[in-house]
């Protein structure tokens, strides 16, 4: 299991949580008060991590919703071959290809970040 659950209450801007299958991160968050039949609602608007597709989401503020688990690591670059990074993972040793967007410059022997969430992987552009 790669994600946890939390409240709508519970959760800040710049934190997590799932929408449509896809980890996304929270740009920001509006609740209203409650109303004579109703309880308190709140609009998320978030952006995916790895579609960068902003999406905007209602729940009641009692909602559960899906929070995944982002691990933030640190590979080492073995080679460039066109778009594409060769990387090796410090910790695990794993070796991967990612695409280059995003990451700048980049040289074989240099350690850069990356995000690895829900089966996914993606460089991280701001560290």
């Amino acid at each position: 299991m790669a994600w946890t659950q939390a409240e709508v209450r519970e959760l800040k801007e710049g934190r997590y949580m799932m929408v449509d299958n896809e980890p996304c991160r929270i740009l920001s968050i509006q609740t209203s008060k409650p109303g004579k039949h109703g309880e308190a609602k709140a609009r998320l608007d978030v952006m995916g991590i790895f579609d960068g597709g902003k999406r905007s989401v209602v729940y009641p503020v009692k909602h559960k919703v899906q929070v995944p688990i982002i691990n933030k690591r640190t590979a080492q670059v073995l080679a460039l071959a066109g778009d594409e990074v060769m990387l090796m993972d410090t910790e695990s040793f794993e070796q991967f290809s990612l695409p280059k967007e995003g990451a700048g410059e980049v040289a074989p022997g240099q350690e850069i970040p990356y995000l690895a969430a829900m089966g996914k992987r993606k460089l991280q552009v701001n560290p």
